[in-house]
């Protein structure tokens, strides 16, 4: 028997680290690391031992002999990545992988003090680093979120019916009471603080604080009612306190969605599924709400490019295909469509299309009313949002036609890609959305450091923050063991007292851990897992105890 690595991999390589026999590729080492969809196990050379089943954080390893449903297809997928390249094993091992050779980067002194170092942001890029730190060194970790409970994208940007990928949180969560952490949520640097301030109390900073904001189309009628962001939609079904409940109605029978990367196939997923099936999970109660009340029947993807180069991973389409009472359907209405899908190879994106249904689909009708449905519509690319005051209609491209084609919708998603914003008192690339950098040391700031979507580009997965938070974290002890940190003038207890002064809804680890209870007894009695507090005076009433305030 064999292990496989199956649809929620994170690609954080801690499976990597604990295998005895080198059977899980590509590793970090390795240079196609970060261009995978996700990481895979040899099944010649696995031996069953299931350590990385045990270390996996969100649940995406299993016995392949166990996997059943949508899953058992990744057994085949796993084995393929390594089908024709891999010699016979020697008789006296079990593992053909060469390992690497032994590496140490970092070479700390003996007698290194602890550092004070803050971590501006609690997603996985900032808890990565914190990981770092804590487990590596004797450093002293400042936790700062401006929301008022950690978690960054895992709590408020992985879709709700993944709760596999959402126990990443748990890994990260075992540092909140750390002995050498300090939890200082709902604190705003740049608003409550400043980065001065910040950096005037400890050795180092790290910024973490992604790309909260996303791209536009540029087309007319973007900023009609009815034209949302991505990035809303998925605040919104997860209960985000930024984002009000009325922020998406689905009052319309049809939505077009601009993109094709997971977070659209994420929007269109959830937009079609059984209220019923995600009763289950920690939607939002808002969302859970509108989404049984919903007109919506059919969810449009336009993609600019073909079916070949689509942004969306191979395993979440196949999560698609596998949709209870949901259609997938092709728009096969220009020959290059087709022709990519019968052309791919085995193994390409483009072939997992094959056995999907096409048809030419007649934008003047309405969606059937008996059933639901997903339209991959690729090749093609919204020039206008119709309507006077609101959306009713998108003018797509389309071939042979000056005018386009026009599908009438009520919800126009632009699902194109998030984007930084600037900080005060942060350097920063308009061009890239990015805080210039070299190596995570940020440019022209000694001392401030950055890790995440906000040091890279809005491009890669939970997973990936760990490379990029360990080179961030490098770049950092390579400074403090050459004497660049500028050293803090104020004291850890100075800055406490500074953000109490500035900040009245302060929460703590202790707060953090009553607002985790508060949720999960709300969600028992429901028979969820968690129903979340969606605005910040509940979150902070809760972890203060106000029960008389919240009911739970």
């Amino acid at each position: 028997m064999t292990y496989a690595i199956t649809q929620t991999c994170c690609n954080d390589a801690t499976c990597v680290a604990v295998c005895p026999v080198n059977c899980i590729h590509p590793t970090p080492e390795e240079p196609d690391f970060g261009t995978t969809e996700m990481l895979y196990i040899d099944p010649k050379s696995c031996i069953d031992c299931g350590a990385c089943a045990d270390a996996c954080p969100v649940d995406a390893i299993f016995p392949a002999d166990r996997l059943t449903g949508r899953l058992r297809e990744y057994e085949a997928i796993n084995a393929a990545h390594y089908a024709g390249r891999d010699p016979e094993p020697a008789l006296d091992s079990p593992n053909f992988h060469a390992w690497g050779e032994p590496s140490f980067p970092r070479s700390l002194p003996a007698d290194f003090a602890p550092l004070r170092i803050a971590v501006v942001g609690t997603g996985p890029a900032g808890m990565y680093a914190a990981e770092d730190l804590l487990l590596h060194t004797n450093a002293e970790v400042t936790l700062i979120d401006r929301l008022p409970v950690a978690g960054g994208l895992v709590r408020y940007g992985v879709a709700p019916d993944h709760p596999a990928t959402k126990g990443a949180g748990e890994t990260f969560a075992r540092f909140h009471a750390h002995p050498r952490v300090r939890m200082t949520l709902g604190l705003e640097v740049g608003k409550d603080v400043t980065v001065e301030e910040l950096a005037a109390h400890h050795d180092a900073v790290v910024y973490a604080v992604g790309a909260p904001s996303d791209r536009r189309l540029g087309i007319p009628g973007e900023e009609l009612p009815g034209s949302v962001s991505a990035t809303s939609v998925v605040s919104w079904y997860n209960a985000h306190p930024e984002t009000p409940p009325d922020a998406v109605r689905l009052a319309t029978e049809r939505v077009v969605v601009v993109g094709n990367g997971n977070v659209a196939l994420d929007v269109a997923r959830v937009l079609v599924t059984d209220p019923g099936t995600l009763a289950g999970t920690d939607i939002a109660d808002h969302a859970l709400a509108a989404l049984r009340d919903s007109r919506v029947r059919e969810v449009v993807l336009l993609g600019r490019r073909g079916p070949g180069e689509a942004a969306y991973t191979g395993s979440e389409l196949l999560a698609l295909k596998h949709l209870p009472g949901v259609d997938l359907v092709v728009d096969d209405r220009d020959a290059r469509t087709g022709a990519a899908i019968d052309g791919a190879a085995a193994g390409e994106k483009a072939a997992l299309l094959r056995d999907v249904a096409r048809e030419a689909v007649d934008w003047t009708r309405p969606p059937a009313r008996d059933r639901r449905r997903i339209v991959l519509r690729f090749h093609s690319a919204p020039v206008e949002a119709l309507g006077t005051d609101a959306v009713r209609a998108v003018r797509v491209t389309e071939d042979g036609s000056p005018s386009g084609t026009e599908i009438g919708a009520g919800l126009l998603v632009r699902a194109i890609g998030y984007r930084g914003v600037p900080l005060a008192g942060l350097p920063f690339d308009e061009a890239t959305g990015t805080v210039p950098h070299e190596a995570g040391r940020v440019t022209g700031l000694p001392g401030g450091y950055v890790v995440g979507w906000i040091k890279r580009g809005p491009s890669g997965g939970i997973g990936a923050n760990r490379a990029c938070a360990e080179e961030t974290v490098g770049t950092l002890l390579a400074d403090a063991v050459a004497g660049a940190l500028p050293a803090p003038v104020g004291t850890a207890r100075e800055f406490r007292r500074l953000a109490r002064s500035r900040s009245r809804r302060l929460v703590d680890a202790r707060g953090l851990a009553a607002i985790d209870r508060a949720e999960r007894a709300r969600g028992q009695r429901a028979g969820r897992p968690r129903i979340k507090l969606a605005t910040v005076p509940e979150l902070v009433a809760a972890a203060r105890g106000g029960r008389r305030r919240l009911k739970v």
